[in-house]
């Protein structure tokens, strides 16, 4: 019913960046966040970074950031396109990681949704 799309991931050296991008599709009436979180062998899957929409009477998107990529990942998307991005920059080892993007959408309900995941490996 929605399917969530990611790309962007690969393997990069330390200091360097990428952009991760995730499409939505399928029949959404509106998104109300959507986010990246990441997963490290062996670790629990964590928040990264979140979008939310604002409240139609003061508008404007509010943004949620894991304390260790503040001031080096950016969040922000495309309404229109139902896409959502992470600009990663100074990138370290230690943010190698399966990223996943989700996304509340609200079709008939508000359900939550996962993509499949990308692998993003920060090496020298």
């Amino acid at each position: 019913q929605v399917q969530l799309v990611e790309s962007g991931g690969g393997l990069v050296q330390p200091g360097g960046s990428l952009r991760l991008s995730c499409a939505a599709s399928g029949s959404i009436f509106s998104i109300n966040a959507m986010g990246w979180y990441r997963q490290a062998p062996g670790e629990q899957r964590e928040l990264v970074a979140r979008i939310t929409s604002g409240a139609r009477i003061t508008g404007g998107d509010s943004t949620d950031y894991a304390d260790s990529v503040k001031g080096r990942f950016t969040i922000y998307r495309d309404t229109a396109k139902n896409t959502v991005y992470l600009q990663m920059n100074s990138l370290k080892p230690e943010d190698t990681a399966v990223y996943y993007c989700n996304a509340g959408v609200v079709t008939t309900t508000l359900d939550y949704y996962w993509g499949q995941g990308t692998q993003v490996t920060v090496s020298s």
